[in-house]
């Protein structure tokens, strides 16, 4: 059975449970255990989803055990019910997998040089045991933009989310937005006032990340600049955060900005997920 695994962004968590909670076929689910993952199972088991929690080094043990041949019906038996050779060809075109999910700490947003030695790490740590991994990142300001020319000698695929012009999302909020081009549509309307997009998770986070030492000048500086006037509410229908509109506007009367409102989605995070998972390289 092809094992997937997914190397993510903490910020792109709600996306995550999203997608995972929605596919009825997995077969097996894995959840990296590190200080990053408490949320993301709460999160998950909200939505019925009950995975399986182990240490890095541990999932090739765990995944040698899982594998079985599973249940087959004799050829004899199939000319005699068409009806069951016909249930049968339907379950060999599902297209079964396992996804292991290693969730990465927000923190490591603090510095990108940080952030991108421990994306490349992991991939190359999960690569001998993966048929193929999706990076649930964006570039992050082209931190991780050669992420795939400098990891040619992998024979394991990358896979990447991609929006509708088949292009690697700049970050989590072109994401949430549905794409770099809806990201640069929002910039060119408020083009003028600084700019906050806040998603859940950014608006249940940026406490905790003003405490991170990268953060104190980011927000000294950019946050309580008087130029940045306006924090951007991004509904893209995500359900997880029932305090998101008491977080956005915590965060908007602490840094004196006005709430506008943004519609969003999750198309790109469905789509890439789906591709990933099926190993199809077609519309990302």
């Amino acid at each position: 059975m092809p094992v997937l695994s997914i190397i993510a962004c903490g910020m792109l968590e709600d996306e995550l449970v999203h997608v995972l909670s929605r596919d009825c076929e997995l077969q097996q689910l894995i959840v990296v255990e590190n200080r990053e993952s408490s949320g993301f199972l709460r999160k998950l088991r909200s939505k019925n989803c009950n995975p399986r929690t182990a240490f890095l080094d541990r999932i090739p043990m765990l995944l040698k055990g899982h594998s079985s041949p599973g249940f087959r019906v004799p050829a004899r038996f199939l000319s005699s019910f068409p009806i069951l050779k016909k249930f049968c060809r339907k379950r060999k075109l599902r297209k079964e997998v396992s996804v292991i999910v290693n969730l990465l700490s927000l923190g490591l947003h603090a510095d990108l040089e940080i952030l991108k030695a421990e994306v490349y790490r992991n991939i190359r740590e999960m690569a001998p045991f993966s048929d193929r991994i999706l990076i649930f990142y964006g570039t992050c300001g082209h931190t991780l933009g050669k992420l795939e020319e400098d990891l040619s000698d992998l024979e394991c695929p990358l896979f990447f989310l991609k929006d509708q012009n088949g292009e690697i999302i700049e970050d989590c909020i072109s994401l949430a937005l549905g794409g770099n081009e809806a990201y640069a549509r929002a910039m060119a309307e408020f083009r003028g006032m600084g700019t906050i997009y806040l998603t859940p998770m950014w608006a249940s986070s940026w406490k905790k990340l003003e405490n991170e030492t990268g953060n104190r000048n980011f927000n000294k500086h950019y946050l309580k600049n008087p130029l940045y006037c306006l924090a951007a509410k991004i509904d893209s229908g995500l359900t997880n955060d029932p305090d998101f509109h008491t977080n956005v506007k915590d965060f908007a009367c602490t840094f004196s900005m006005k709430v506008v409102n943004l519609k969003g989605n999750v198309e790109i995070a469905e789509q890439s997920y789906l591709n990933a998972r099926n190993g199809e390289t077609g519309r990302q």
